[in-house]
């Protein structure tokens, strides 16, 4: 067993001040105080605003004297009126930085509210495209605090967020490098209560971004690096995690790879996000399991220019068959064992969706890291695999 450390709690500072370990929670008015805001907006998800541990830490700020302001009107794939509503929330309580306590549709959502705060730009002008990050006003974005319950997206440690604009049902990546959160706060027992299955979907984003960051063709070993390690770290600890929830060792590597993969993803991302975003769009599917269901298709498609850094990666993971075909083939057993339906099919993406969907594939920004050129045809192609199941 590689993973033997006598404690897994740490202070890191790479990407960001990380506060990582069981029972960090309890340094959240702390965290603030570091981080200058005392009037913090707390932007969360519906389904977490009644439960305990969201309470707990309301009641942690207020000991301290910290007043907390609370959203938690966020759609499952946030859209810019959530963004709106939370901007008039945080103006109207003369907020000065957000809490993000969730997963990633509060992470965005959150993320977004602290970087618009102080904008004049409608925020699609700010959509990660060439330098348009560039038009923002740095002094006037809000320091963010995140906390995940999910280990799987990674956005606590990302510099973006995804918001569906409504007036096209596309997903849009809003880019910044200051909307990176100045503290995160990752605390494992924050996951304990996840269900198995949300805790394989997320676990299987974690593994898609490590995945498409490995593959992508940009110059990045830092990212390279990382992004083996958190392979690595799915391989071993994602089923357990799914299996015993209650296992505070996996739980505590799955948040990490989860931090990762997002840490990773600086060097591209790739054709699995960029089929993933209209689906989420226009059929409301959950963004790590469509990642997860698309992943071995998009493998396929790619192997003229992956197969010898996909062998690489089985080796250092010690697959059994350290090959590209070796490779392709653990996915499909992880993603078996876990839960993972095997077509976009059966989570309610049928043919209907490829006229819109493939175009918006293609203009996502997420192409442009993927290994192979992609075109409308190439994406036709692989959502009708994807949805009929056929791994050519």
């Amino acid at each position: 067993m590689i993973d033997q450390y006598a404690s897994l709690t740490g202070n890191w500072n790479y990407p960001t001040k990380i506060r990582f370990g069981a029972g960090r929670i309890s340094e959240l008015a702390d965290a603030c105080r570091a981080a200058g805001i005392r009037r913090p907006l707390l932007v969360t998800d519906p389904g977490l605003k009644p439960l305990p541990m969201l309470m707990d830490a309301i009641g942690t700020l207020e000991h301290a004297g910290i007043a907390c302001a609370l959203f938690a009107d966020v759609h499952p794939n946030p859209v810019g009126s959530d963004v709106e509503a939370g901007l008039k929330m945080f103006r109207a309580n003369k907020n000065d930085g957000v809490i993000v306590f969730g997963g990633g549709s509060a992470m965005d959502a959150g993320k977004a509210i602290a970087f618009m705060s102080g904008q004049t730009r409608p925020m699609w002008d700010y959509e990660d495209r060439e330098d348009w990050w560039s038009r923002a006003d740095p002094a006037c974005i809000a320091p963010v605090i995140a906390i995940p319950t999910t280990a799987g997206t990674g956005s606590e440690v990302g510099r973006a967020a995804v918001i569906v604009d409504e007036s096209n049902h596309t997903k849009k990546i809003i880019f910044h490098p200051k909307m990176l959160p100045v503290e995160v706060i990752a605390d494992p027992e924050l996951t304990l209560g996840l269900p198995s299955h949300i805790t394989a979907a997320t676990g299987m984003d974690a593994l898609s971004h490590s995945l498409e960051a490995y593959c992508s063709p940009f110059f990045h070993p830092l990212a390279q690096g990382i992004a083996l390690e958190g392979m690595r770290l799915c391989k071993d600890w994602l089923p357990t995690a799914v299996k015993t929830g209650s296992n505070i060792e996996a739980r505590s590597y799955m948040m990490a790879a989860s931090s990762m993969g997002a840490t990773a993803f600086q060097k591209g991302l790739g054709s699995m996000h960029a089929m993933s975003h209209p689906c989420s769009s226009l059929r409301g599917t959950h963004h790590g399991l469509t990642n997860a269901v698309i992943m071995p298709y998009v493998l396929v498609h790619n192997k003229s220019v992956i197969e010898e850094r996909l062998a690489a990666a089985a080796r250092y993971m010690g697959l059994k068959n350290q090959s590209y075909t070796g490779f392709v083939d653990w996915v499909l057993a992880l993603r078996e064992e876990v839960g993972i339906p095997h077509t976009l099919k059966e989570i309610g993406v049928d043919l209907d969706m490829i006229p819109e969907g493939a175009p918006m594939a293609l203009e996502d920004p997420s192409t442009g890291g993927n290994p192979l050129p992609m075109s409308v045809g190439d994406y036709e192609m692989l959502y009708r695999n994807a949805i009929e199941g056929r791994l050519v």
